[in-house]
């Protein structure tokens, strides 16, 4: 056994020499076998190991005695100790979860702080092959995705050094008889014989039916990890040129747009890891409640017809369809309230969409362009009146027969529904619609100046939606 795993361990790059190897120990097989190998290759590497142990609190005196067992083997193998206890069912009540995730999350914490404090370089587990397959297969039944089809990481970065895990190459049996091989009497968790968790269900049913027909099915399912999870790296470093090349991000409050057309351009796979980058990037940790039927329905919305179209995700995210763009946005659903200044000239009108309206006077013909207005001050009923749109709003521009709905305009130049109704307009004190900000204008060119009298210019400056 001791030449396979050596095999694998150089296969992976897993130790370097002159390394600190903290180890994870619980008093079972698993744990106590790699306790033991590591110590006989310490010396050919010139290791310092460090034992850890946890007490999750959850056996009464047969977790303490495990405990305790660890710490004599130690002293006896004369490798250094750290053991704790934690609270798991204290910690599980105050967090609301489970008791695995429970403990899993007190250990881990114990764990990422002995690497920091000991300035570790590798925290080694006992996990073996078998562990894999069922991982392997647990994840098989409750997964939709293919990037979420992966087994446990033979090495992977943790508390700024790596968690390894040398026995993924042989089997639970080889790690029993390795034990007897080298007087090693482990301590055996009860809860590890029954099927009331997930785990050992496949442990006691499923793998000795897979091990009659493919004794190495541990190395198998190995290979079939490994090559997973390159292909999965290759996809995700694709999926982020992808989101890098097409997708815009807003912090303050996190918002994600996209177009359509280039993003639906990409091969299905970058997409769907694309997606999934975007959820990242949004939501701090993902909700629970968030599975595959989301993804279904996000590229629902995509191939959907209609120009305008909208679905919720968990914790108050929109993704809304708007013509050919895609946003994603933490907004509450938006109740249109009106909103009505006078434009003081000279200066500035602040807008609720954070905008302003900055008004003067010219004695000459300004520059203009889409977000600036201009007329003779002589020509226009003052006040001008900036405010959101009404039922009925229409308005008339030279060029036109007759006058159009703003409603129409907004559907012809494609304005996303959430910002129509707070678009600014501007009226002279007639209520006429003199200028739809940035889109349409009663008059698009300033009549020349013959009188001397004053222009009126208003300068539109954005603010964040």
């Amino acid at each position: 056994m001791k030449e396979e795993v050596l095999s694998f361990m150089a296969k992976h790059q897993l130790i370097m020499p002159h390394a600190t190897i903290l180890i994870a120990v619980s008093g079972g097989p698993d744990s106590m076998a790699l306790l033991h190998f590591l110590k006989t290759i310490q010396q050919a590497y010139d290791l310092r190991l460090v034992a850890l142990s946890v007490d999750h609190q959850l056996r009464g005196e047969e977790s303490k005695q495990d405990l305790a067992y660890v710490e004599e083997k130690c002293r006896e193998w004369e490798i250094e100790f750290v053991g704790t206890s934690v609270n798991v069912k204290e910690y599980k009540h105050k967090e609301h979860i489970g008791t695995q995730l429970a403990a899993r999350k007190l250990r881990y914490q114990f764990f990422e702080e002995q690497m920091s404090r000991l300035k570790a370089d590798y925290l080694a587990f006992g996990h073996h092959g078998d562990d894999q397959v069922e991982t392997m297969l647990m994840r098989l039944v409750r997964t939709a995705e293919s990037s979420s089809f992966s087994g446990i990481p033979v090495k992977r970065n943790f508390a700024g050094g790596y968690i390894i895990r040398p026995f993924l190459c042989v089997t639970k049996i080889q790690l029993e008889k390795y034990c007897q091989e080298n007087g090693i009497i482990p301590r055996i968790d009860p809860s590890n014989e029954g099927t009331d968790y997930t785990r050992n269900f496949f442990r006691k049913n499923v793998i000795p039916l897979l091990k009659n027909k493919n004794e190495s099915v541990h190395r198998t399912i190995q290979n079939l990890s490994e090559t997973l999870q390159a292909d999965e790296d290759f996809l995700q470093m694709e999926a982020q040129m992808l989101v890098e090349e097409v997708v815009q991000f807003e912090e303050n409050p996190k918002k994600v747009m996209l177009s359509i057309e280039d993003f639906s351009a990409r091969a299905s796979a970058l997409q769907r890891r694309a997606f999934h980058l975007i959820l990242n990037y949004l939501y701090d940790d993902l909700p629970k409640d968030l599975s595959y039927v989301h993804e279904d329905h996000f590229f629902s919305l995509i191939r959907n017809d209609k120009s305008n179209a909208q679905i919720d995700f968990p914790r108050h995210l929109k993704v809304e369809k708007t013509y050919n763009k895609l946003i994603f946005s933490f907004r509450q659903d938006e109740i249109a309230s009106e909103f009505e200044s006078v434009i003081t000239i000279p200066g500035e009108t602040q807008l609720p969409n954070g905008a302003k309206i900055i008004a003067s006077f010219k004695s000459e013909i300004p520059f203009q362009d889409e977000n600036t207005y201009v007329c003779l001050k002589d020509k226009v009923e003052l006040p001008l009146q900036v405010r959101t749109r009404r039922d009925g709003d229409r308005m008339s521009w030279k060029g036109l027969n007759g006058s159009k709905k703003i409603k129409d305009i907004f559907i012809d130049e494609k304005i996303p529904l959430y910002e129509r109704n707070r678009w600014p307009i501007i009226t002279d004190n007639k209520g006429e619609i003199v200028w739809l900000v940035g889109l349409k204008k009663k008059d698009a060119t300033a009549i020349p100046n013959k009188d001397r009298s004053l222009y009126i210019h208003l300068k539109y400056e954005q603010g964040k939606f």
